[in-house]
């Protein structure tokens, strides 16, 4: 029994040798532990995971990917290999870390690449939000002519700013979104966990009664900043400044509001009368919405 525990306890030694290491990044510390847990314990379950992890960390990271095919066969790796090897041996909190330095990596190497929307998850932007360096990912959407125009990029860039500066200095591109792509907008909405968008989104989905093209989909939600003013007046001075897009209806929409929320706040009665047909023109929903409120 004594020799047992014995046994047992040194496998554990070992192994947590081979996990301080690479915690630590000390690659050839971390090789030279392996090699013992290997050859004393060949059978050791956690020797694949631990090889995958000390890999990782042995592989070169300077050199800017060839392609974008490259690029995808590394992102791959981690996603799939190398991110549950070292949730499994390094835990929650510490994986967290480790791994965003070797999404930094990766990003570092796709900084070259241009974008091309079929190989989107490629570019560096991307990449760098999953290492959680946002100066670096809207610094690389920036990059990308007329980003404004592209949903993807847009996201990224809605994303970036949000985690850097807050809800309401990302406001504009939160609207820009959901007018370019809902679906993104909804999906964005649901990585952010904002508790503020969220209560809005919740409430929206229970109030919005929908557009005849939306019919109650996600695609409704191009009428979501919209909405908010009706709801929110006072967001009108963070919505004001988000920049023109493809002039929908569902844009349309919002402009008009911050129209007629200027106008009330001026008095101009006549002048609001005609907005508000023209608004009843363009959104029903939206316009009807706005005059429970009046």
């Amino acid at each position: 029994m004594q020799l047992d525990i014995f046994e047992h306890s040194r496998d554990v030694m070992l192994r947590s040798d081979v996990v301080g290491a690479l915690e630590r990044r000390e690659p050839v510390a971390a090789h030279a532990a392996w090699q013992i847990l290997r050859t004393e314990f060949p059978a050791n379950e956690c020797l694949p995971a631990l090889e995958v992890l000390l890999s990782a960390l042995e592989r070169p990271t300077g050199a800017f990917f060839a392609d974008h095919a490259a690029a995808r066969e590394a992102r791959r790796e981690l996603q799939q290999q190398i991110e549950p090897a070292a949730r499994r041996m390094l835990g929650q909190a510490t994986a967290a870390g480790w791994l965003a330095l070797q999404w930094q990596a990766l990003a570092q190497r796709a900084a070259r690449l241009p974008f091309h929307a079929e190989q989107s998850e490629e570019h560096a932007a991307p990449l760098s939000l999953r290492a959680g360096d946002w100066n670096a990912a809207t610094a690389a959407v920036a990059r990308i002519d007329s980003w404004r125009r592209i949903p993807a990029p847009l996201q990224w860039m809605a994303e970036g700013r949000y985690r850097a500066q807050g809800l309401d200095a990302t406001w504009p591109l939160l609207a820009e979104l959901a007018w370019l792509a809902p679906a993104r907008f909804d999906a964005l909405n649901r990585l952010l966990r904002d508790p503020v968008l969220q209560a809005l989104h919740r409430k929206f989905k229970a109030d919005y009664e929908g557009s005849d093209e939306g019919e109650g989909d996600v695609s409704d939600l191009a009428w979501f900043p919209a909405w908010v003013l009706t709801e929110k007046p006072a967001l009108a001075h963070l919505l004001t400044p988000a920049m023109a897009s493809l002039n929908t209806a569902p844009e349309q929409a919002m402009r008009l509001m911050l129209e007629l929320l200027r106008l009330e706040r001026q008095g101009r009665h006549h002048e609001l009368i005609e907005r508000r047909k023209a608004l009843r023109g363009v959104g029903p929903s939206i316009y009807g919405a706005y005059m429970k409120t009046r």
